[in-house]
């Protein structure tokens, strides 16, 4: 049986715990065996590849890597709760 979580793909979130507290994106992939997901442009990892056809030199890529979806929040719910910050008051 499937297991269910509060996010799905395409949901845009906020990390809300972790080394990337604070960032946002939206849900590219969820990791459901192992209950983390990957998020667009969060938790950025490098990956170095061989020499090959499309990279004669080889190459280091930037991909996405995961993130615990107990560490996820959806982006409405964060804006609507007392978590988000207060706008500064311009005087």
């Amino acid at each position: 049986m499937a297991t269910k979580f509060h996010v799905k793909r395409g949901d845009a979130v906020v990390v809300i715990a972790g080394s990337h507290k604070g960032k946002t994106g939206k849900i590219l992939e969820i990791l459901a065996a192992k209950s983390r997901a990957r998020i667009e442009g969060v938790a950025m990892i490098k990956r170095h590849l061989k020499k090959s056809q499309e990279h004669p030199q080889g190459t280091i890529a930037e991909r996405e890597g995961s993130v615990h979806i107990s560490n996820l929040m959806l982006q409405a719910t964060f804006d609507a709760s007392k978590r988000k910050k207060p706008a500064p008051a311009t005087a």
